[in-house]
Protein backbone atom coordinates (compact mmCIF):
# COMPACT_ATOMS: atom_id res chain seq x y z
CA UNK A 1 0.00 0.00 0.00
CA UNK A 2 2.35 2.69 1.11
CA UNK A 3 2.64 6.02 2.96
CA UNK A 4 1.57 8.28 0.48
CA UNK A 5 -1.63 5.90 -0.79
CA UNK A 6 -2.92 6.12 2.85
CA UNK A 7 -2.46 9.99 2.98
CA UNK A 8 -4.23 10.05 -0.09
CA UNK A 9 -7.04 8.18 1.55
CA UNK A 10 -7.11 10.18 4.42
CA UNK A 11 -7.00 13.51 2.32
CA UNK A 12 -9.56 12.03 0.27
CA UNK A 13 -12.01 12.06 3.53
CA UNK A 14 -11.65 15.39 3.83
CA UNK A 15 -9.61 15.49 6.68
CA UNK A 16 -6.97 18.23 6.79
CA UNK A 17 -4.63 19.65 9.41
CA UNK A 18 -6.10 23.05 10.14
CA UNK A 19 -5.73 21.93 13.78
CA UNK A 20 -2.31 20.99 13.56
CA UNK A 21 -1.59 19.78 17.24
CA UNK A 22 -0.39 16.45 17.22
CA UNK A 23 0.84 16.60 13.39
CA UNK A 24 4.06 16.23 11.14
CA UNK A 25 5.18 17.44 7.49
CA UNK A 26 5.63 14.42 5.79
CA UNK A 27 8.50 14.42 3.02
CA UNK A 28 5.92 15.54 0.62
CA UNK A 29 5.18 18.43 2.22
CA UNK A 30 1.61 17.62 3.78
CA UNK A 31 1.00 17.09 7.27
CA UNK A 32 0.06 14.38 9.10
CA UNK A 33 -1.05 13.38 11.90
CA UNK A 34 1.39 11.01 14.43
CA UNK A 35 -0.24 7.99 15.78
CA UNK A 36 -0.83 9.51 19.04
CA UNK A 37 -3.34 12.32 17.23
CA UNK A 38 -4.97 9.24 15.29
CA UNK A 39 -5.64 7.01 18.68
CA UNK A 40 -7.34 10.85 19.97
CA UNK A 41 -9.19 11.04 16.97
CA UNK A 42 -10.62 7.45 17.38
CA UNK A 43 -11.49 8.54 21.29
CA UNK A 44 -13.68 11.38 20.25
CA UNK A 45 -15.22 9.56 17.83
CA UNK A 46 -16.35 6.60 20.06
CA UNK A 47 -13.69 4.06 19.23
CA UNK A 48 -10.23 2.37 20.75
CA UNK A 49 -7.73 1.90 18.30
CA UNK A 50 -5.10 -0.81 19.23
CA UNK A 51 -2.14 -1.07 16.95
CA UNK A 52 0.65 -4.33 17.15
CA UNK A 53 3.25 -5.75 15.22
CA UNK A 54 2.37 -8.65 13.36
CA UNK A 55 6.36 -10.36 13.39
CA UNK A 56 5.64 -12.90 10.58
CA UNK A 57 4.31 -10.85 8.14
CA UNK A 58 6.51 -7.52 9.61
CA UNK A 59 3.80 -5.38 9.03
CA UNK A 60 1.33 -3.57 11.58
CA UNK A 61 -2.09 -4.32 12.07
CA UNK A 62 -4.73 -1.38 13.29
CA UNK A 63 -7.95 -2.66 14.74
CA UNK A 64 -10.19 -0.88 16.16
CA UNK A 65 -13.87 -1.57 18.43
CA UNK A 66 -16.71 0.57 19.67
CA UNK A 67 -17.92 1.46 22.91
CA UNK A 68 -19.18 -1.80 23.72
CA UNK A 69 -15.53 -3.57 22.93
CA UNK A 70 -17.23 -5.30 19.61
CA UNK A 71 -14.60 -5.27 16.23
CA UNK A 72 -15.70 -2.65 13.85
CA UNK A 73 -12.50 -2.77 11.71
CA UNK A 74 -8.97 -3.30 11.02
CA UNK A 75 -6.50 -2.81 8.64
CA UNK A 76 -2.47 -3.28 7.89
CA UNK A 77 0.35 -1.13 6.87
CA UNK A 78 4.39 -1.29 7.10
CA UNK A 79 4.71 0.92 9.94
CA UNK A 80 2.97 1.71 12.55
CA UNK A 81 2.12 5.30 11.39
CA UNK A 82 1.01 4.06 7.86
CA UNK A 83 -1.66 1.69 9.56
CA UNK A 84 -2.69 4.38 11.79
CA UNK A 85 -3.40 6.99 9.03
CA UNK A 86 -5.13 4.33 6.76
CA UNK A 87 -7.16 3.13 9.88
CA UNK A 88 -8.39 6.60 10.17
CA UNK A 89 -9.51 7.13 6.66
CA UNK A 90 -11.61 3.58 6.61
CA UNK A 91 -13.02 5.23 10.57
CA UNK A 92 -14.25 8.71 8.59
CA UNK A 93 -15.79 6.55 5.57
CA UNK A 94 -17.44 4.32 7.48
CA UNK A 95 -18.60 7.34 9.88
CA UNK A 96 -19.51 9.31 6.91
CA UNK A 97 -21.67 6.21 5.68
CA UNK A 98 -23.58 6.01 9.02
CA UNK A 99 -24.89 9.90 9.06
Amino acid sequence: MGIEFAIEELYATGWSALDSAGCEQHDSGRWIPTVERVRREFEQAGYSLSISHAQLFDCYRAAWTNAQGDPAGAVVGSTEQEAAIYALSQLRRSLSLTA
